[in-house]
């Protein structure tokens, strides 16, 4: 059984990923600072597909010796969604400094510590599968959300450079960009805020977290193992 860790895995687009990867037949790890209710009940009712383990991501040092634990635990790590971010908004000229750093360590720093632990495991048995949750503003923008973005172009800067590293030891290393997603998060954006977005779709409708964790499963199976380097874009045209 192919194990995939997914960080961020307790809720939203990650919790998504984790329930289609287990049923596509992966025995997912999911990495969060704690198990959502909907997780655990994920977990309890696959409890060989969904497994879970702790780690603040903020806290960088302490990601080696937790990647260390789950292959001691769980075997070799074939697949690596890295999803876990904060999407923390504002103004760049308003915003504090510590937000900024915050946002740097967990959106950019962590996924690179993450990635160079996990890619180990993937070189010793020469293959695998690297999953970066970017964005559309990573290449298309949005006020408010300069931070944010620059964190989100960072990662797509690092899925092209690293699928050229790893490429030639059978490692493939793509991103998938959503758009504005139809979840709790979008609903605060009110009635109309979504109407526009809908509006402005090629497709007349906002992408579902199902959606993007289907892109996530196609990434990391072998149907796409000719496919690195490139971020997808699932956004229901928002950007076409």
């Amino acid at each position: 059984m192919r194990n995939v860790l997914v960080s961020g895995g307790s809720r939203g687009l990650g919790l998504a990923s984790v329930l289609r990867l287990a049923d596509s037949g992966y025995r997912v790890i999911a990495l969060a600072r704690a198990p959502s209710d909907a997780l655990r009940a994920a977990m309890e009712s696959r409890p060989e597909r969904i497994v879970f383990t702790a780690c603040d991501l903020a806290d960088t040092a302490a990601i080696g010796p937790r990647v260390g634990e789950v292959r001691k635990t769980y075997g070799p790590l074939y697949g690596l969604v890295n999803n876990a971010g904060l999407g923390t908004g504002g103004l760049l000229s308003m915003m504090r400094d510590t937000d900024i750093e915050m946002l740097l360590r967990v959106n950019t720093l962590a996924p690179l510590v993450l990635t160079k632990h996990v890619l180990r495991s993937m070189m010793s048995a020469g293959a695998g599968r690297i999953v970066n949750m970017s964005s559309i503003v990573a290449t298309h923008g949005a006020k408010g959300l300069c931070a944010y973005a620059a964190t989100k172009a960072a990662l797509e800067g690092l899925t092209r450079s690293l699928a050229r590293e790893v490429g030639p030891l059978g490692i493939t290393v793509n991103a998938v960009a959503p758009g504005f997603v139809d979840t709790t998060l979008t609903e605060a954006l009110g009635e109309a805020a979504r109407e526009r977005i809908v509006r402005r779709s090629a497709l007349r409708r906002m992408a579902e977290p199902a959606d993007i964790a289907q892109a996530v499963d196609y990434l990391l199976s072998d149907a796409a193992r000719n496919i690195t380097g490139v971020t997808l874009t699932v956004d229901a045209g928002n950007t076409a």
